[in-house]
């Protein structure tokens, strides 16, 4: 049985307990929105020079079209395993909840939403 350490950092055997997914994920995931929302448009705004903005611009586009893909591919692991998460969610993460068995786009979504909220948080603290 996989234990949470092993699947709080990598994914790469296609698992994930849902307490991951639910209280370390879905909110770095909302951070990494939140510094798209906030932090690049700031940035955009306050450049110094046209490839300096556009280049914030460009960065701002990209993180939007990745989080969408993870969205719409987080959106399907979470209808499989409604009931499973709404338990894990609502025992305040007291619950570690079972082992999700994630497909090939779920897998490829949710390494994605990890490299991107790394890629955040040095853009944030650059």
């Amino acid at each position: 049985m996989p234990t949470l350490q092993d699947h709080s950092t990598q994914n790469t055997d296609g698992k994930l307990f849902a307490r991951d997914l639910v209280h370390d994920l879905i909110p770095k995931l909302k951070i990494t929105e939140n510094l798209v929302n906030n932090t690049l448009r700031f940035r955009a705004e306050k450049a110094g020079n046209n490839v300096e903005r556009s280049h914030y611009q460009l960065l701002r586009q990209e993180f939007e079209l990745e989080i969408m893909m993870i969205k719409m591919n987080l959106e399907h692991l979470l209808k499989r395993y409604a009931r499973e998460i709404q338990d894990v969610t609502e025992s305040d993460g007291n619950l570690t909840g079972p082992v999700l068995e994630l497909d090939q786009h779920e897998r490829f979504a949710i390494d994605s939403a990890r490299k991107l909220y790394e890629r955040a948080r040095a853009i944030q603290t650059a």
